[in-house]
């Protein structure tokens, strides 16, 4: 009876140790983010940070003043999280309040299937639609050789107006934002995956590995493939893979919807993509409709160029392109990030059409080698009214330079 009250009692002081342990364990797991402005006055910036696996995945931080911010954690591990605010010079601590096990948090932006496309949302109005497979071609007279997927249309401000247009009768292959190479070399042959009509090259969409809603962004990835046509047999030249996020932001008095696009690029075989000096290629976008005409489109650069001519060829951190819908100011900038190769990159701007493209071709030969990533980043700030260059200059500084964030 005494030795099985002394193993009882074993038992009952490992347990206690254990929980001991435990309750030092989870008091050690990061409760408090600060945030750093640095040098930059931020109204509106979207704060992403590393975290570790017993981090809470989802939840809110508490500051000084009382407010309340909810974050997600995503597929990569980062919280993600949208703070207000935070003045040059400035650091705020923030207290992690995790959700509450099976508590359900509204999704503020929401992700859903339709058929063949994926339509986005912020706060229940439509922000754009991912045409995943080939749709429907818009008319008859159009080729089945231009059918095309893999792509984001319509783009809609806050207002609801469509920024982007798809299928234009002048340049059918013309597809909203997309990202196809033109002039390229390929195991000796010369595929172009930019005008489809040549029926050289295409690109086409490949499946959909994941999309999700949230209370702070949505968002999915999908997988396309570069394939030669001038090959005795398709076959593929590079896999890409779109990682796109709309985050809860823009809430401001003049409103504006803010997406991310990241394309990662790797060769599908032991053969590289090369790319000679080429005036276009790359990321590309077609504005609305009613901007065709020398005269409908509005040009905006980094730079401060307003002529169309003379922007063309020039390298920019960033360009603003808009027009009237509907008798109104609406437009969409394209930030390109530091990082990305040949960046600030040159810009293909046209002179009567409302197109626009981001080419680091402008700026000589080069290639995509295999066992390396070509990754490209850029943001997109979809806004109606006509542009302000200040504001821009500043959205365009917080996505290339982050707030600083350290976990206590």
């Amino acid at each position: 009876m005494h030795t099985r009250s002394a193993t009882f009692g074993s038992i009952l002081s490992l347990i206690l140790i254990l929980a001991g342990l435990t309750g030092i364990h989870a008091a050690e797991r990061p409760r408090i983010i600060s945030v750093s402005a640095g040098k930059l006055d931020r109204p509106e910036t979207v704060v992403q940070v590393a975290v570790p696996a017993e981090f809470p995945r989802s939840g809110h931080l508490t500051g000084l003043g009382g407010d309340t911010i909810p974050f997600q954690v995503d597929d990569q591990g980062r919280a993600v999280f949208v703070m207000r605010n935070l003045r040059a010079g400035i650091t705020r601590a923030l207290k992690v309040v995790g959700d509450e096990e099976g508590k359900q948090r509204g999704n503020s932006i929401l992700v859903a299937r339709s058929g063949n496309k994926l339509l986005f949302d912020q706060g229940g109005k439509r922000v754009f639609e991912y045409q995943a497979e080939p749709g429907e071609l818009p008319r008859p007279d159009i080729k089945q050789l231009f059918t095309r997927g893999g792509y984001l249309h319509p783009v809609l401000s806050p207002a609801g107006r469509q920024v982007t247009d798809d299928f234009p009768t002048n340049h059918i292959h013309h597809h909203g934002i997309w990202f196809p190479w033109t002039k390229t070399e390929f195991e000796g042959r010369h595929p172009d995956f930019w005008n489809m009509g040549d029926g050289t090259g295409k690109v086409e969409f490949e499946s959909l590995e994941r999309s999700w809603s949230g209370p702070v962004h949505g968002g999915f990835v999908a997988h396309h493939r570069f394939v030669d046509l001038r090959a005795p047999e398709p076959k593929v030249a590079l896999n890409e893979t779109w990682r796109v996020t709309l985050y809860d932001a823009g809430h401001r008095l003049r409103p504006y919807r803010v997406f991310d696009l990241v394309s990662t690029q790797t060769c599908a075989t032991d053969s590289p993509l090369i790319l000679p000096e080429y005036r276009y290629g790359g990321l590309g976008f077609r504005g609305n409709g009613s901007w065709d005409g020398a005269e409908n489109a509005f040009f905006l650069t980094s730079e401060g160029e307003t002529d169309r001519v003379k922007g063309h060829a020039t390298r920019g951190r960033w360009c603003h392109i808009g027009g009237k819908v509907d008798g109104e100011w609406t437009g969409i900038a394209i930030l390109c990030h530091p990082d990305n190769f040949r960046a600030p990159q040159p810009m293909r701007i046209h002179p009567t059409e409302p197109f626009f493209n981001f080419a680091p071709s402008q700026a000589g030969d080069w290639e995509i080698r295999p066992g390396e990533e070509y990754v490209s980043k850029y943001r997109f700030v979809v806004l109606d009214g006509k542009p302000d260059k200040v504001f821009l200059d500043q959205l365009w500084q917080d996505y290339a330079f982050p707030a600083e964030v350290t976990l206590k």
